[in-house]
């Protein structure tokens, strides 16, 4: 101890050594105290080992294809995970030597850069001479300090460089050098909705990670140092230089040669920019439907997670597996708009110069009232973002005075105020409204309690300054951005008024058409409409009427329980339903007409009944069976709940409102053998570990028997035929149109897919006034020839245009060939007792035909 006393302390004065002493003390004191410091941060407020080996990442989900492409994603943050195989050559050879030269030769903190750190940044104020931080480090800040962000506070920086030590440390320990750098990019937030490495390489540059070039993967680990500040969009000179110094880092590590820098330096950026959104990619209608689902099912517990949390489908990183096929898809999709398109120019044509929502038809019996139809439109005008700004600005502290003094709710679109404006105008109205469907005897009080109010004057007034300023903005022509089929982009700036903007989208004809392998119960293509980015409503789970689409079940219903042959004749004349007639429990009788509205007086096989869509002989079928609930179980077991199939002898026509998607599941029993495969498009979901977390059921059951099954194919084969041109192999269908030529129809089978389709107007209002353009046939059978040839040409796409429908063995029990059917005089002939001369029907007038849907 004396030596070294005397080694330490000697030459110098009394008091001199006592302040030697002193500073070696402090020294050893700040020793200690660090090494109690990191001791101390060790045990407390950092990640337990669970925390590091399932670090959270605000993760995307992907929506994947039959073929194992991606459809999709669901996010807050893009971002997917990938594999450090994944990362290719040239992104950890630039990141390494850009970043952290030494970084395969430390355990998580490289103590030479640190010092070099300290000396030249710290007491230097070389800037220019890097920072101490290693790839482990800046993965810890990442992952587990204060979201990446440095404390400007020196003690707290301090305590945060310290904890970003242990974690690195212990990162080190639990990861091989491979899976800290492909974390390390995959947590990076690269802006401009690039979360993550993966991201960041499509959103720039359209290519996966491994696919990048060496000047690609240079900017992106250049963007490392801080994305913000080189942003490739808004700074892309600051990023080339930023990219350079990569390259010198590169060269100065021999990663690269002298004479390869001197040739990247000065290539360009090459950035290829597209923004990632949820729109994007194919079959978005579809993907808005499936998250619903995903949602409904991790509602259920036996899907929780391990500790009881749901799944959330936009940051949990999980993989959904469905039946969607790209190809048929890009098809459906063309099919649709090149049809679409069509028909929206001539829709435009027919309606020249005339306005839907106040055109009154002179013929029409089921026509909306211009009432609800201006009703309908000042909804729209409502909730529309000029409208509510305006409302903020005029209405709202009027409002706010009035919930000063009474607590009536008030909601966006106005209901409350327009009732009691209306209550001026014509005293009495708000108890006229009061009843099952209008309001309460509550509401109704509270209306005339706020109208008592002094603040009420203050309402009035906003209330016609309101309108006055709507009709005048609303009037007034503006800039704007609308859908057009004019281009690819299905958008183009124009100058209209917003009331015009109002009836523009409003007349767009809708599109909902599904696809099914009737076989598996796979669905194959999902059109929600024609253009998700103006148009998000999804039209094939949205319930319409059917037309006589529903025919085919009532004439399946009869062959099947009774045997009968299609060859079978009916009497076009009009047929009447009685009280007390069968099962039907009517209180009026029924007769419904045909949709041209006159009887050929004729015999006409079911074949023809069928294909003709005559109403006289679905109504003679249903008289037969005497009751609904034979039909009504049929579309049961064919996957169509028989709670949304009114018990009246109406759906014999159609009168019965059902989604494309119901219709599609139930065609599919014809293509399949009378077996009925419930539609699926939701396979397996994975969790971000592979871990299968959901996988769907299959539902199969026997709604008809092969050999009445077969004949209704037969039938519908016979139905389809025309329009068809270029469609190989089998092909049968049924069209319906609906009152007014609202919805127009076609459901199309094969033996490799079932197509439903349908068409028209979001509002039952936008409609064509003939049957030439609204029917069915002209609606919405051209797309189906339009897709299902386009696909069959597709080598990419599976086809099978050789396979037919399948026929039991042996002699199916009816007879399908109608000169053998008649063969042995069955035919009916003016002796026949049963034989009603054309003459002395009731034909054009003269019958009580009631009120029922003209439905073809």
């Amino acid at each position: 101890m004396t030596r070294i006393r005397e080694f330490l302390f000697s030459g110098f004065s009394h008091n001199q050594r006592k302040a030697m002493i002193w500073l070696w003390r402090g020294v050893a004191a700040a020793i200690v105290l660090g090494i109690g410091l990191f001791v101390l941060l060790a045990f407390d407020d950092l990640p337990s080992v669970e925390e590091l080996e399932n670090p959270q990442n605000n993760e995307a989900t992907q929506i994947m294809g039959a073929d194992g492409t991606l459809l999709g994603r669901y996010y807050t943050e893009n971002r997917v995970m990938v594999d450090f195989a994944d990362l290719g050559i040239e992104l950890p050879r630039a990141l390494v030597a850009t970043e952290d030269e030494r970084y395969f030769e430390h355990s998580g903190i490289d103590w030479y850069a640190l010092g070099r750190a300290i000396v030249k940044t710290g007491i230097m104020g070389d800037k220019a001479s890097g920072g101490g931080s290693t790839i482990t480090q800046q993965l810890a800040k990442l992952l587990f300090t204060e979201g990446g962000e440095g404390s400007k506070n020196i003690a707290n920086r301090l305590t945060q460089k310290m904890k970003e030590w242990i974690i690195a440390i212990r990162l080190e320990r639990k990861y091989t050098k491979q899976e800290i750098m492909a974390m390390y990019l995959n947590r990076y937030d690269f802006i401009n909705g690039a979360q993550g490495i993966r991201a960041a390489s499509e959103n720039y540059f359209g290519k996966r990670p491994k696919e990048l070039n060496t000047q690609e993967a240079a900017m992106l680990v250049g963007m490392l140092k801080n994305a913000s500040l080189y942003n490739p969009l808004s700074n892309p000179e600051g990023v080339i230089n930023r990219r350079n110094v990569v390259f010198g880092q590169m060269l100065r590590n021999n990663v690269i040669s002298q004479a390869r820098f001197d040739s990247l330096k000065t290539t360009p950026l090459g950035v290829s920019f597209s923004r990632q959104s949820h729109d994007d990619g194919p079959a978005p209608y579809f993907r808005m439907v499936l998250a619903e689902q995903l949602k409904e099912i991790f509602a259920k517990p036996q899907y929780h997670k391990k500790d009881g949390e749901q799944y959330d489908i936009y940051r949990d990183g999980l993989t959904v597996y469905t039946t969607i096929d790209p190809n048929m898809q890009r098809h459906a999709e063309a099919a649709a708009t090149k049809h679409m398109a069509k028909v929206q120019a001539d829709f435009f044509r027919r309606w020249k110069n005339e306005n839907p929502w106040e055109y009154e038809s002179p013929t029409s019996e089921t026509e909306t009232p211009v009432e609800s139809r201006q009703r309908a439109l000042t909804k729209e005008i409502r909730k529309s973002g000029r409208y509510q700004k305006l409302r903020k600005r005029i209405l709202i502290p009027a409002i706010k005075d009035i919930g000063q003094k009474h607590a009536l709710r008030f909601n966006e679109d106005d209901r409350e105020v327009a009732r009691m404006m209306r209550e001026l105008e014509e005293p009495g109205y708000i108890n006229r409204l009061i009843g099952p469907n209008g309001i309460s005897r509550d509401l109704a009080q509270q209306y005339k309690q706020v109208m008592k109010l002094d603040a009420f004057d203050g309402l009035k007034n906003a209330w016609t300054e309101l309108q006055a300023t709507v009709k005048k903005e609303f009037d007034e022509p503006v800039k704007m951005r609308i859908f057009t089929y004019d281009n690819d982009r299905m958008v183009k700036d124009t100058v209209l008024s917003p009331m015009d903007s109002i009836y523009y989208m409003g007349m767009i004809l809708q599109i909902g058409s599904m696809s099914v392998e009737p076989t598996t119960g796979f669905v194959r293509t999902w059109i929600g409409g024609v253009d998700f980015k103006h148009f998000q409503f999804d039209h094939v789970t949205t319930r319409r009427q059917v037309g006589s689409t529903f025919k085919p079940f009532l004439y399946a219903t009869s062959i099947n329980l009774r045997g009968i042959s299609p060859c079978f004749q009916v009497l076009d004349q009009p047929i009447t339903i009685n009280p007390g007639d069968g099962s039907f429990r009517l209180q009026k009788s029924w007769t419904p007409r045909n949709a041209s509205d006159s009887y050929s007086g004729e015999f006409l096989t079911l074949m023809e009944g069928l294909k003709q869509s005559k109403n006289s002989v679905s109504a003679f079928l249903m008289q037969e069976l005497e009751s609904t609930e034979p039909v009504r179980t049929v579309v049961q077991n064919m996957g169509i709940d028989k709670s949304l199939v009114p018990d009246a002898p109406s759906i014999a026509l159609g009168s019965v409102d059902l989604t494309v998607e119901q219709m599609t599941g139930a065609y599919t029993t014809f293509g399949n053998n009378g077996i009925f495969n419930r539609p699926v498009y939701l396979l397996r979901v994975e969790d971000r570990t592979g871990q299968t977390i959901y996988e769907y059921v299959p539902e199969q059951r026997q709604a008809l028997s092969p050999q009445a099954n077969y004949t209704m194919v037969h039938m519908l084969r016979n139905a389809s035929v025309g329009a068809l041109g270029g469609v190989k192999g089998p092909v049968g269908g049924k069209t319906g149109t609906t009152n007014d030529h609202t919805d127009g129809w076609y459901m199309g089978i094969t033996p490799e897919l079932v197509v439903g389709t349908w068409v028209g107007g979001k509002d039952r209002w936008i409609r064509f006034r003939s049957l030439r353009y609204g029917s069915g046939a002209a609606l919405a059978k051209p797309f189906f020839r339009e897709f299902v040839r386009t696909a069959q040409a597709d080598e990419k796409v599976v086809w099978n245009t050789k396979k037919d429908f399948y026929r039991p063995r042996g002699d199916i029990g009816i007879e399908l060939d109608c000169d053998s059917y008649y063969s042995e005089g069955d035919a009916l002939d003016e002796d026949d007792e049963n034989y009603v001369p054309r003459d002395t029907l009731n034909i054009g007038g003269g019958a009580d035909f009631g009120n029922s849907p003209d439905f073809r």
